[in-house]
This record gives structure tokens, sequence and C-alpha cells, in this order.
């Protein structure tokens, strides 16, 4: 009898071990503090694809230093797809020996020494999209693998990810880098399927909202199974997101094509678009060998404050008329930034009365009303100021170009 008492006991305890929680238990949260204005940096896929080894990362650290675009804010050196070795016989990652020679961990420490912080890739499913090892089955080893070569941010894909739910999927990733407790950013990269707009913001701090970008201002590139899409295209899927987005947990339209083969005006409307949309600013083009129109561009400091603007709000489209798109931003301070984008290929002649057009961001609560308070007006491509809202703007956009405004007290 006393021995059954104590069986009872013992197993009481136990069951209300489980119930209160225990060492089984996982912490499914995001590292907090991270990405608080979008995350500003370069990835290797857009440009190099598979094509990738250490010799190319550390010349587009050095890229990234000397042309004045670790000065103006970009950050992180992400490597994509194709790195992979093959696991060792405890299950443990390796880079691939002959394209990262040095290892991961003196790549890491190689980009922490330009002030820079570096980023791989993996994948839930079995395998990458690139057909390398994915994390399935081995998320809390790639995560522990990952913290002890000192990675500062994941891309998580969604290739080959047969019966997998992307939350279960991604709280389980998310679990295993707490637990390996280096903090990273982590890109969710599941295209969008799944909504992770609705169920990532504690998980991840930004989520794909589409599948892949292509490098075209207006068009779609069918691949059979799926398709990439045009600058236009992406943006157009924005619509109805922009409430999920804000400070550490990010829509992402997809990485930059800016200076990948499209002329410089379409560029310009690109990276002004996903600024205004408060995207992560991540380039996919050859830092070594950029243009100056390109540099121009990717370095615009004025442009880079709309995005990095701590308020944290992502734009909208306004109005659309023949073409013409007037889109606005509200920003820190009372300040407002508005583009106007020309989706056309012939110029569009713009007119906007200020004093005539008040408008209220339900969203942010903010108020452009210049009937009551007179704004400074500044042109950001420019780089000149062009008047007050006491006067009506009038200007013509070039055909797939944008004027991008900045609107001060």
């Amino acid at each position: 009898m006393k021995k059954t008492a104590l069986f009872l006991l013992g197993l009481a305890f136990s069951f209300s071990g489980f119930g209160q929680g225990n060492n089984y238990t996982q912490n499914y949260k995001k590292f907090d503090n991270l990405a608080l204005t979008p995350p500003m940096g370069w990835n290797s896929w857009n440009k190099f694809a598979c094509n990738v080894d250490e010799k190319l990362i550390k010349e587009v650290a050095d890229a990234l230093v000397s042309s004045g675009m670790k000065d103006a804010g970009y950050t992180y050196i992400n490597l994509d797809d194709c790195w992979h070795g093959e696991r060792d016989a405890q299950g443990f990652i390796q880079p691939d020996a002959k394209r990262f020679p040095s290892g991961m961990k003196a790549l890491a420490d190689y980009v922490h020494s330009k002030g820079l912080k570096l980023g791989i890739y993996s994948d839930a499913g079995s395998q990458t999209c690139g057909g390398k090892p994915g994390s399935r089955g081995y998320e809390f080893q790639d995560a522990q693998q990952y913290a002890s070569w000192g990675i500062d941010y994941l891309k998580y894909d969604w290739c080959n990810t047969e019966g997998l739910k992307a939350e279960g999927a991604y709280k389980t990733i998310t679990a295993a880098l707490r637990k390996a407790g280096r903090p990273m950013v982590l890109s969710i990269c599941e295209w969008g399927n799944d909504k992770p707009w609705t169920w990532g913001q504690s998980v991840g701090h930004l989520w794909r909202t589409t599948g892949d970008i292509y490098n075209c201002f207006d068009c779609i590139e069918d691949h059979g199974t799926w398709k990439s899409w045009g600058v236009m295209q992406i943006v157009d899927k924005q619509e109805g997101l922009r409430q999920y987005a804000g400070p550490g947990h990010w829509n992402d339209p997809d990485m930059l094509e800016v200076g990948n083969g499209m002329p410089a005006n379409e560029d310009r409307a690109h990276f002004t678009l996903w600024s205004m949309l408060a995207a992560p600013l991540i380039t996919g083009n050859d830092l070594r060998k950029m243009s100056k129109e390109t540099t121009d561009i990717l370095t615009n400091r004025e442009v880079l404050a709309v995005n990095q603007d701590k308020l944290g709000v992502q734009g909208f489209k306004y109005a659309s008329k023949d073409s013409l798109e007037t889109w606005l931003k509200p920003l820190e301070g009372g300040k407002w930034a508005v583009t106007f984008l020309n989706r056309s290929r012939r110029p569009q002649p713009v007119r906007f009365d200020w004093k005539t057009t008040p408008i209220t961001d339900d969203l942010s609560k903010q108020e452009l009303n210049a009937a009551k308070t007179t704004y400074k007006v500044r042109n950001l491509w420019m780089k000149k100021d062009v008047g007050t809202t006491k006067k009506a703007f009038a200007t013509t956009v070039p055909a797939h170009d944008v004027v991008l405004l900045m609107l001060t007290q």
C-alpha cells in the first residue's frame, strides 16, 4: 500500500511538471530589439545564384565599405543558397570545402572585421531550392552551428517542404535559434503562401509577401509551375498588408534588382517604392562593378531616410489615374513622403493642390492638411527645395520613373 501511494505521488509530480513547463518547453519568440528599421544589406542570389565562394563574399564586403554603402547604413552580407557541403558524422552541416576552404567562422570573422554582419541561408525542407541539404530534422543542430560560426541573419526558404505547415516549421527554427543563444534576424521566406503576415510578427523579423522578383519593371516570367514577378507586379501584391508591418516585423517584397540591368529611371522607381513600402533594402547586384548611377541610387541618404524612418509605417497608394499613381508615407515628426509614380511608357503631367487635398492616414493617425499647416517641399532625387505647400505642385514625371518629395513643417 505504501509503495502504491509513493508511485502515485511520483506520477502526480511527473504530470504536474509537464503541465507547468520544463526543459522540453520551447521558446517560439524571435529575438527582440533586432531589425527595428528595415534591414539593409546585400544578398548573393539575384546576381550570382549558386556561383558563390569565400573570395566573392570577401570582395563584396570590401566593396560595400569602399562604395560608401556601409556609411549609408547597409549592414548585412547575406550568403544565399549553395554554400553547403555535407553533414558530418554527427549531423552538423559543413560548408563546401572547395568554395569555402577557410571555413564559415573565418568568413564571419572577416565580415565582422569590416564592421558588417554575416547572413546565411537554409530551408525548412529536406533540401534547399538549389538541391543542397535542408534543415528539416536538423534545425537545432544547424542553429548551433550557425551560432558557433558567428552568423547574424538567417534567410529560411520553403522548398521541398512536403507535408509541413509553415507556421509550425518557422516556429521550430525560431526555437532552435533561441536555444543556440546567438541573436539572429530571421527572414521568413515562404513566398506569402500561408499568409505569414498573420502569424509571423512574433516568429520572425521579416516575411516574404510574394514569389521571387524578376529583373523587369512591368512583366511576368513564367517558369511553368511557378512565376517570377516584375517590380510593378510585386508592388500591386502589397495591397492590404501595411497594417502588419512595423518596427521589428516587416513585409518583404523580395530583394532589390537595382543595378542588374534595368535603366536608371526604372531602378530609381524600384528603389523609391521599396523605400515607401518600408521594405528591407537587400541589394542583389555586383557591388564590385557598380556604375556611378547605381551607387548614387543606392546611397541617396535622403531617400534612405524615408525607408529607415523610425515611425516604421508602411506607405500606401492614395490615388491612381491614367497610369499615374500617388503614394504617401507618414514619417516621424509630422513629416510626409510623397511619390508620384508613372507606370506608363510616356511622360505624364502631375498637378497636386496641397491645400484642397487634406489627407488622414487611419493606420498611423497622421494628418497632412496644408490648409492648416504650411509644409516645406523638397525633391529628394534632385536634392533640391521646390517651394512650399502654399502653391500647388506641378511637374512632368518621365516614363517608368518617379518624383519623390519630402514635406516638413
